[in-house]
């Protein structure tokens, strides 16, 4: 597993490590004593204990055996499970294809009353037109060189936006202006996902916020990620989707929201710029 930069999952890595140095030891064994038990190196149990190096589930099933502890074997797995899925990359995640990848984030979206989302790349999928979504996942597609179910992808895509309407949930959206300038899918794609965004904005239950470009900012770009309820944060990087469930990472990102959301413009002015792309569009 690649390392991850964020603490939530390290903590969650040395939260393991840590359950199987004290089976270890509740045992009576070293960590010698357990590297031979499992035929192992005595600095491979030195670096698992000490989460330098993570155990595969067959490791945990030899650690638990020679510990005379089989009957934890599950939990320590699924444990293990936990911490690899806050760090998953791409190809890990899509090697299904891409309508699976979408669909693995419904439950999340429908167990959410309230969402932050702020984007520096594309517009965030929530809000996004069905042709500006097959856009997108066409070039992930072919970038990525995955199987071509783009079409499925795209229609659980939009199924997830039922949400929108769905309950007293409550979205925010900050874009920075340089999503809604260049995009994907050529001119037309782009002017109906703008047009889309100013009647999304003028639901009771959206706040959409345009990030002007200014050449004086004191707080800059960052990676796109979403905010939800004060449990999760998601950051989609060039490698990898990334899951933070850690209290003090989640407040970073929520701060890191508020002082994006006081830089940006709503309502009319952002209607404004926004009409204005499509007019340059046009």
């Amino acid at each position: 597993m690649a390392v991850s930069p964020s603490s939530s999952a390290q903590q969650a890595r040395q939260a393991l490590a840590t359950r199987l140095a004290d089976l270890c030891r509740d045992a009576g064994l070293t960590g010698a004593d357990l590297a031979e038990r499992c035929g192992w190196s005595k600095s491979k149990s030195s670096r698992i204990m000490n989460a330098r190096t993570p155990p595969s589930a067959d490791d945990i099933r030899a650690w638990c055996h020679a510990c005379g502890a089989e009957e934890q074997t599950e939990d320590l797995i699924a444990s293990l499970r936990t911490a690899e899925g806050m760090w998953v990359d791409w190809r890990r995640m899509e090697r299904a294809g891409l309508k699976q990848a979408q669909e693995a984030r419904l439950p999340l979206y429908q167990r959410t009353h309230r969402f932050r989302s702020y984007s520096s790349w594309l517009v965030p999928g929530m809000i996004q037109t069905q042709p500006y979504t097959a856009a997108a996942l066409q070039a992930i597609q072919r970038r990525r060189g995955l199987v071509d179910d783009v079409a499925d992808a795209v229609a659980a895509r939009m199924e997830r936006q039922r949400v929108l309407y769905e309950g007293d949930r409550r979205f925010a959206f900050l874009v920075e202006e340089s999503v809604i300038r260049s995009g994907i899918g050529g001119a037309e794609v782009m002017i109906g996902q703008l047009g889309h965004l100013i009647a999304m904005a003028s639901r009771p239950n959206v706040s959409l916020g345009v990030v002007p470009m200014r050449p004086d900012r004191e707080r800059w770009p960052v990676e796109g990620f979403w905010i939800y309820d004060a449990a999760q944060v998601n950051v989609e990087l060039v490698s990898g989707y990334l899951t933070i469930t850690q209290p003090s990472e989640v407040a970073m990102y929520a701060d890191t929201f508020a002082e994006l959301a006081e830089l940006a413009v709503y309502g009319a002015k952002a209607r404004s710029l926004i009409s204005d792309a499509m007019d340059r569009l046009g």
